[in-house]
């Protein structure tokens, strides 16, 4: 499991480290541009099932960690429907990884801890 950390406030957001890597990928490209939005993405059901958003600008600071070493290769058909997400009015909205016989829907993968919740 990877981890995004969010702000200021250092807000982990835990991701499988696949999505993440995805997740950077599409991220990056929209700040570099200097381009805003949000992200969002389906909650764990352990953490309440519901959905969670944040505002991605290049103002806030973000940091991704990964817990391996090993950096898989990028799947080109996911960074396009990510990034066609990305650049639609309602963000980016983290789906499975396409296969051929699928449609993009989202899945529950993260939970968020905030920085008030540690110990």
């Amino acid at each position: 499991m990877g981890m995004m950390f969010y702000g200021d406030s250092k807000i982990e957001i835990v991701f499988d480290d696949r999505p993440l890597l995805h997740l950077q990928t599409v991220i990056a490209a929209k700040l570099r541009r200097k381009e805003l939005m949000f992200f969002s993405w389906r909650d764990d059901p352990a953490v309440g099932d519901g959905r969670s958003s944040i505002w991605i600008s290049p103002e806030i600071p973000l940091m991704f960690r990964y817990d391996s070493v090993a950096r898989e290769p990028l799947n080109r058909e996911w960074l396009e429907e990510l990034s066609k997400l990305a650049n639609s009015t309602t963000g980016l909205m983290l789906t499975d990884e396409p296969r051929r016989d699928e449609a993009m829907t989202p899945r529950p993968i993260s939970s968020v801890i905030g920085a008030a919740h540690r110990k």
